[in-house]
């Protein structure tokens, strides 16, 4: 495991003959050589890959055991050159009966062997169930071997465990109960035929039992080489963790692969820590523990052999994007349903900036009085130019009320914020954040009051991006009445509102919000410039909203440090953000996040829309005087 929690692991797939032990053994030793030339820490093989899985009645042959035997001992033997543990699958004889095993090899020993549980029918006929096996040893070639399906391995500390083809399948597999014990990575070996249809059902099997687990899971299946009397194999495999894929083989190959992943180990102990599932259970199985150390000097590096997701709210594009927003926003309108038919409000008062935020806002509460029957004239838009206010933002604003046939109100307010400048005696010329955050605390007082005037509630415009920054007026924006976008990160807000504009048919909506989204983001409090455009850039301030919700995903869900969180981003914006460039917003990020805590324990209600929520209810509860210097810190030493 490197020092960021990652373990190199890979899985296999050699071409083989059937019954040529010698042969086949070759191969493995070749691709374990393989494996070790890339940094694997740990490689699978397929199951019964010694012999290969099609041989019928020959696994009654004496021959055929003895030289998977002998063959075991040959790559056992090799195992010594390379520095990772090697998982092969074999017929071997124990207590005079034939089981179908896994021998996890390494460092020239045998480490253990476990055999298979559940077994198909035309299985039964040649091996005898793990279940079924009352012996802690099994001999192979004058020595012994633990022997037994209550084995679990560690290498350099990470807990793995061993599971057969349908082993996985079964309604509790094996690897539950290891899982529940600490196994974090599972390793399965498989020979199943390919028929129409199962390369999708077995990713998904892969993937679910990844998710439901929180482990890594590797599963080797056999490939081109196996008999094709019967039936054809596509050699399918798959590594994946947590419920994402993380490779895949190519099917139906005609030559050897060799799938490598890095697999999160930290990741998964933290995942496993939020989940109460994972508990200790002292009714839960004993299981014999084998650790594997790595030889001395073995070297794994930091090149990491897997994709890094810079948008890691973001869907893919597509359909899966299509549904995920689509999912969003409806999430989003049922919240703000319950909440106007519990406070029997027929009226909302939206501030529409033709910002992001805002229109996301206003289309949520549109979607919500639609679901209730109400009339949209319920829904009070009103814009309010100040002193920062461009044309750009607010014809879009404008339009966007109009078209969408909700009550329309403009009220501007730099008369009041100069009158109230004059109140506390702010100096004109003055553009401290006082000017600034008193032209949002007058906008917010204005949406309160035309809510009391027609017995209506406010709508939150700000996202969880701003949350999470404070990128927000304590008592301004910061306040609402139903906070709809509070959970929604400024990355898909983006996202949600381009696809909102694909489902309009009104041509003037859908070039309005299209301009929207190209908008830059700005809280337009100061004057535009010249040419009458945005001169506040927010993303010029704060860093890019991309930077900062990768940050908020990985430090908030997944509980990562700054040196890791750094590391993952250098790898997920190779290209566009240097490494001074993100170091320089992750510091941005950790202080603003541990400073404006105390806008967050004030925040108002808002549906929880992803994995992602500051909800002081019961999301993230930090108390709003903690300290980020050693978060900090550990930012200088990088």
């Amino acid at each position: 495991m490197n020092r960021f929690g990652y373990v190199k692991v890979a899985a296999a797939t050699p071409m083989l003959r059937v019954a040529d032990c010698e042969y086949n053994g070759a191969q493995t030793i070749s691709m374990m050589q393989q494996a070790a030339d890339s940094g694997v820490q740990a490689v699978v093989f397929p199951e019964l890959g010694v012999t290969a899985s099609t041989c019928g009645d020959l696994f009654m042959q004496r021959t055929l055991l003895k030289g998977a035997e002998q063959t075991l001992m040959q790559i056992v033997e090799a195992s010594a050159d390379f520095p990772l543990v090697a998982i092969v699958g074999l017929p071997l004889v124990a207590n005079d009966k034939v089981y179908n095993c896994a021998a996890v090899v390494s460092q020239g020993m045998l480490i253990g062997v476990v055999p298979k549980t559940y077994l198909s029918a035309a299985e039964r006929k040649y091996f005898d169930s793990g279940a079924n096996n009352h012996a802690e040893e099994i001999e192979i070639a004058g020595f012994s071997a633990p022997f037994g399906t209550d084995l679990t391995f560690a290498i350099d500390g990470v807990q793995f465990c061993v599971e057969i083809g349908q082993d996985a399948e079964a309604p509790i597999p094996p690897s539950t109960f290891q899982a529940l014990q600490g196994a974090k990575i599972i390793f399965n070996l498989s020979a199943a035929a390919e028929l129409t249809g199962k390369g999708e059902k077995r990713e998904e099997m892969v993937r679910s039992y990844s998710k439901r687990s929180c482990s890594a899971y590797v599963s080797a299946s056999a490939g081109f080489g196996e008999s094709t009397t019967d039936m054809a194999f596509a050699g399918g495999s798959i590594i994946a963790e947590n419920g994402e894929v993380l490779c895949a083989a190519e099917r139906f190959s005609l030559t050897e692969q060799l799938i490598v992943a890095d697999v999160d180990v930290e990741l998964i102990e933290n995942r496993r820590r939020q989940m109460a599932l994972f508990t200790s259970n002292s009714e839960l199985p004993y299981y014999r523990r084998f650790d594997v150390f790595s030889p001395e000097g073995a070297e794994f590096g930091e090149e990491l052999a897997r994709r890094i997701n810079p948008m890691p709210f973001v869907p893919k594009a597509g359909a899966e994007r299509d549904r995920r927003c689509e999912e969003a926003f409806s999430i989003q309108a049922l919240g703000l349903v319950k909440r106007l038919q519990h406070t029997s409000c027929k009226s909302a008062v939206v501030g529409i900036s033709g910002g992001l935020d805002s229109t996301l806002a206003l289309l949520v509460t549109v979607k919500a009085f639609d679901l209730l029957g109400l009339d949209r004239k319920g829904i009070v838009g009103i814009t309010m130019p100040g002193f920062g206010t461009t044309d750009r933002t607010y014809n879009n604003a404008v339009t966007l009320i109009k078209k969408y046939g909700v009550t329309f109100r403009e009220i501007p307010i730099a008369e009041a914020c100069k009158q109230h400048f004059a109140d506390i005696g702010l100096p004109e010329g003055d553009r401290s954040v006082t000017y600034e955050n008193a032209q949002a605390r007058e906008r917010t007082q204005i949406l309160m009051d035309v809510a009391n005037m027609t017995g209506g509630m406010v709508i939150g415009t700000g996202d969880l991006s701003e949350l999470a920054l404070g990128w927000a007026t304590y008592n301004g924006d910061q306040m609402s009445m139903y906070g709809v976008n509070a959970s929604v990160p400024k990355t898909l807000v983006r996202h949600i509102v381009e696809w909102r504009a694909e489902q309009e048919e009104d041509e003037a909506v859908k070039a309005a919000l299209k301009d929207v989204v190209a908008t830059p983001v700005s809280p337009e409090l100061l004057p535009a410039n010249e040419q009458g455009e945005i001169a506040q850039k927010t993303e010029d301030l704060v860093g890019p909203y991309e930077l900062h919700d990768f940050f908020i995903y990985n430090f908030i869900r997944n509980g990562f440090s700054p040196e890791k969180i750094l590391f993952m981003a250098e790898n997920a914006f190779d290209g566009k953000h240097d490494r001074e460039t993100i170091l320089k917003w992750l510091r941005t990020f950790l202080r603003r996040f541990f400073m404006q805590q105390f806008k967050r324990s004030a925040m108002p209600d808002g549906p929880k829309v992803g994995s992602v929520s500051l909800s002081p209810r019961g999301d993230w509860q930090m108390p709003s005087d903690a300290v980020a210097a050693m978060w900090l810190k550990e930012c200088d030493n990088l």
